[in-house]
């Protein structure tokens, strides 16, 4: 928090490219809330209910992408009064917004210090209405505690079964260390190529829309924004009831499959707008819907897939994560994937406009 807030600093009196590149790279080095916020969740959920609760971090995601730039469109519109140029400092043109992030960044570092409690080593409490059965195991219970039906229970009524359910452990056992790291190399390939793309598709998509069909700022604000709304509602209604059902894997592959869908629509684009411009209008905003999927179900369900990989188990004695290996710290093994991803996402929208040059 203190480089974010350095950065915000150095924008406000950035006066030159040089100085507001600066002040990027101070904060692009200092960025790990996102991260943070993802090990915090991993701490404190088991690996049942940890793609549900990382659902929140992508709902927060999507409606910040809508009330963001709006907020940042207002006050950039809004310049400081001329007694502040009038002290004899230089500020950035857009100083406004500029102090507005230094304000909303004090007031989060201020939050975090008084009401963040430390997770590292702790692990998440199982609900006792889930485990306990009341003497009933899929059957009833008789007084030594063997169940007479499917499950087994011990002396106080507690399924095995259940128990083994409302901790999030699956039947099977987890795999190896060097089964998990493979995987977890895996799917930062998958993270970097998939970030790449996406960012390139919806950085150029303004760029389209404006050459195609001469779109303003206002109506461009409205596609993207109806992106983010989208995805949002699908990320609360759909994903977090959906993914406990299907799997980090098949919903991820459900949101590839969309974004496929989308740049094959997108594709089709300028072949029709000529003769036919309602349906090719008909067809961004079909391809726009499939980006809202896509952004609703990839990276979350890739980011829930890669903590199950991660060490969960803790040290009775001490309290602290028990690491089979290094690699595997939830905090080392996250920060990798999520550091994959922010390469393809800074890589994906200069190829994409490379190539939108190009042709």
């Amino acid at each position: 928090m203190i480089g974010n807030i350095l950065s915000a600093l150095v924008w406000i009196q950035s006066t030159s490219f040089a100085s507001y590149m600066l002040s990027r790279i101070i904060g692009g080095l200092s960025e790990g809330n996102v991260q943070l916020a993802i090990a915090i969740l991993s701490d404190i959920t088991t690996p049942a209910n940890r793609a549900k609760a990382l659902a929140h971090v992508g709902i927060a995601f999507a409606i910040c992408f809508c009330i963001g730039p709006p907020i940042g469109a207002y006050f950039a519109s809004r310049p400081l009064p001329t007694s502040f140029s009038a002290s004899g400092f230089e500020l950035n043109v857009y100083a406004t917004p500029a102090l507005l992030t230094l304000v909303l960044l004090l007031l989060e570092t201020i939050f975090l210090a008084v009401a963040l409690p430390e997770t590292r080593g702790k692990r998440a409490q199982v609900p006792t209405e889930k485990a306990h059965t009341n003497g009933h195991a899929n059957g009833t219970a008789n007084g030594n505690g063997v169940s007479n039906g499917n499950g087994t229970a011990n002396g106080n009524g507690v399924s095995k079964e259940a128990n083994g359910k409302a901790n999030g452990h699956h039947a099977e056992p987890k795999a190896s260390a060097a089964q998990r790291m493979d995987t977890l190399k895996t799917l930062r390939k998958l993270h970097f190529m998939f970030l790449g793309v996406f960012s390139g598709v919806e950085f150029t998509l303004t760029f389209l829309t404006f050459d195609l069909f001469d779109w303003n700022n206002k109506q461009n604000g409205a596609l993207i924004g109806s992106i983010g709304i989208i995805s949002a509602l699908l990320q609360g209604g759909y994903v977090r009831r959906a993914i406990p059902k299907l799997g980090e894997g098949a919903m991820a592959r459900r949101g590839v499959s969309s974004c496929a869908i989308g740049l094959i629509l997108l594709s089709v684009v300028p072949l029709v707008v000529t003769n036919y411009t309602s349906l090719a209008v008909g067809l961004v905003r079909a391809a726009c819907v499939c980006m809202a999927f896509t952004s609703a179900t990839v990276v979350n369900s890739l980011t829930s897939y890669a903590s199950l990989q991660c060490d969960d188990g803790v040290d009775e004695d001490t309290g602290k994560v028990k690491d089979e290996h290094p690699e595997l710290a939830k905090g080392k093994a996250l920060g990798k994937f999520r550091s994959s991803g922010q390469l393809g996402r800074a890589i994906g929208p200069l190829l994409g406009a490379s190539s939108l040059g190009l042709n």
